[in-house]
């Protein structure tokens, strides 16, 4: 019974894995809001579904992609951006602007906490006062500004982005859209006839309605942040219009085009509360778009089916039931949780590499194309790295390993991820399908090496000094999984290099140019030949190779993390203040984890006992 207990927990994990494909229902009483979370908009240069929109905006605005109101009922992302859209008012009631500075809440006369969500109607009466303090804290550069500048530099941004938002269909005041642009088309028709006939003027009472219309059209278009009128069968993404510049070019009722006339009936539906109307014109409008853009309306549709998986949430889950079994079988069963352990790790990966190849599917690029996503492959490469070195040593470690690895690097990418789409148009500097896919795809696996194996290094010193677990057999074949993976990392790096030099000579004029970047590769590849190296020439063992090892760790986050933080050179497009203070962190404990591999063997739990003759022939008894 006993072997079957490993693929029972898999099945388990399996269905709660399915039970994210369902769609969720709509609560009763609430809109049914499935078929309108696929229709697609265009923002930022890519087309994606409202449901991705409205995931994004409140992620920039509040942190999370859902919204607990006041009441502590929690509200979907696309539920509110239906409120946000379509009825402005009751959107400006909801706590959506995350505020982390108490100087920043004393200037609302609201209460000095460590962090308050407002809403818009909350901060509304100081409006200008954050225009103002915003616009200066604007002039600092970003590395300068103090605590209370960022923060309401933050602020200024979520305002004026939430304003934009909240008339990306039509401005804020407007309440019968579809009779008032019924009204409009009609007019501009009769006054196009008038003209064109002789010694007949337009009604003055309609010119006044077209330029009051047309004003209004036109501040619509110059402030909405999002595109929502698709173009006719076959348009490029450039023949996306807002729904003012559409209105602007109608010459009649009967040439509104169908974006804005389904979109201007869903707002009045939305704010007359008729639920079924709403449905039935959220399913025409996408049925339309399906025949019109099939392609389109196939992608968007995939994008909201990712969204409601969240693969990569669920990839963490795994990797943690994963780390935490192929620990316990060190302790108990270790035969039954390890193939447990092992059998999880498997289905977390491909849950990780769903969500890795849909974003490929999803932007059109390798797998590696931001930060965000190069957290994401470097997670993807160690666990499948790890799961290699279990299948080869069946101990346990390569399962925990790569548990945790990818379980840290998805946490890193969950934390990239909290400025919105991940998946934005590309930065010049990398436009270049054929160099993602070669010399960054290598240079990132690399990484992932590095890092695996100052896991692998750190799983080591943790046995050893804090447990008896690390015994002899174990020793040894930690040393050569660590050896083994360098030697991927030193192959991939060197590589990776090699083919970034080739790129920049062809886009940049020059092989090398010391820029922080490359010398933050270089490093890497160094590192890694020293520590070969230093092992062919005996200089090291065991302890010694572990310590450098996690040393490649300090580097390869200094590589992939560190050189972006310093804000210059031709690669300084990933520049990240906040993470600054977590890569500080990282490279303590990595020095911390080096201090305690030094540590004399009398003071580790797994040798103390031991004879020096045994230390010794386990290439243990000497510092190096």
């Amino acid at each position: 019974m006993n072997r079957f207990i490993p693929y029972l927990v898999l099945l388990v994990a399996a269905l709660w894995l399915g039970s994210s494909w369902v769609s969720p229902k709509p609560k009763p009483g609430d809109f049914d809001l499935r078929s309108f979370n696929r229709l697609p908009v265009l923002v930022g240069g890519r087309i994606k579904p409202l449901d991705t929109v409205a995931r994004n905006s409140l992620l920039i605005m509040r942190g999370k992609q859902t919204l607990r109101l006041k009441s502590g009922e929690k509200m979907s992302a696309s539920r509110w951006l239906a409120d946000v859209l379509f009825n402005a008012p009751v959107a400006d009631t909801y706590p959506v602007f995350a505020i982390a500075n108490q100087e920043v809440l004393g200037m609302f006369g609201l209460p000095q906490e460590d962090k308050r969500y407002c809403s818009f109607a909350e901060l509304q009466p100081a409006l200008q006062k954050v225009e103002e303090e915003g616009r200066l804290a604007a002039e600092i550069n970003a590395k300068q500004r103090t605590a209370f500048q960022s923060a309401i530099y933050n602020l200024r941004n979520s305002l004026y982005f939430y304003q934009q938002l909240k008339g990306s269909i039509h401005l804020e005041d407007t309440r019968n859209f579809g009779a008032e642009i019924n009204s409009y088309a009609q007019a501009v028709a009769t006054s196009a006839a008038a003209l064109k006939q002789a010694n007949t003027q337009p009604d003055k009472d309609q010119l006044a309605l077209l330029r009051s219309a047309a004003a209004r059209y036109q501040a619509q278009a110059e402030n909405a942040y999002m595109l929502s009128v698709a173009p006719p069968a076959g348009g490029q993404a450039g023949d996306w219009l807002s729904t003012g510049a559409a209105l602007l070019r109608v010459e009649s009722p009967q040439t509104i085009p169908a974006s804005v006339a389904a979109f201007a009936d869903l707002g009045d539906a939305f704010r007359a509360g008729d639920h079924a109307a709403f449905s039935h014109v959220a399913n025409e409008y996408a049925g339309w778009l399906g025949i019109e853009h099939p392609e389109l309306s196939g992608r968007t549709a995939y994008e909201l089916r990712f969204n409601q998986m969240e693969p990569f949430y669920q990839s963490m889950v795994l990797y943690v039931a994963a780390f935490l079994l192929a620990c316990g079988s060190w302790l108990a069963l270790p035969k039954g949780l390890r193939q447990t352990a092992f059998l999880l790790l498997v289905l977390a990966l491909a849950v990780h590499s769903f969500g890795m190849f849909s974003r490929m599917y999803l932007q059109g690029r390798p797998p590696v194309t931001n930060l965000y996503s190069s957290a994401i492959f470097v997670g993807w490469g160690a666990v499948v790295i790890g799961l290699v070195l279990e299948r080869l040593f069946r101990d346990g470690i390569g399962a925990a390993s790569a548990g945790m690895v990818g379980f840290v690097t998805l946490i890193i990418a969950h934390h990239l991820g909290s400025n919105g789409d991940t998946l934005e148009m590309m930065q010049a500097v990398l436009d270049s399908n054929l160099w993602l896919a070669t010399h960054v795809v290598v240079i990132t696996a690399g990484y992932s090496a590095m890092f695996l194996a100052g896991m692998l290094a750190v799983v080591y010193v943790g046995l050893g000094v804090f447990t008896r677990l690390l015994t002899r057999e174990t020793a040894l074949a930690l040393t050569r999984m660590v050896y083994g993976v360098i030697c991927f990392a030193t192959l991939f790096s060197f590589v990776g290099t090699v083919l970034g030099g080739i790129w920049a000579d062809q886009s940049w004029g020059r092989f090398w140019g010391w820029d922080p970047k490359e010398n933050g590769a270089l490093l890497i590849v160094l590192w890694c030949a020293l520590i070969l190296h230093a092992r062919w020439g005996g200089f090291i063992r065991q302890r010694g190779l572990m310590a450098m090892a996690i040393f490649g760790n300090a580097i390869t986050a200094f590589s992939w993390f560190g050189v972006n933080m310093l804000g210059v050179g031709l690669h300084s497009y990933g520049f990240m203040d906040k993470a600054f203070p977590w890569l500080v962190a990282f490279v303590i404990a990595q020095g911390v984890m080096i201090i305690l591999s030094r540590l004399p063997a009398s003071k580790w739990s797994s040798f103390r006992n031991a004879e020096r003759r045994d230390l010794s022939a386990a290439g243990f008894g000497t510092p190096s």
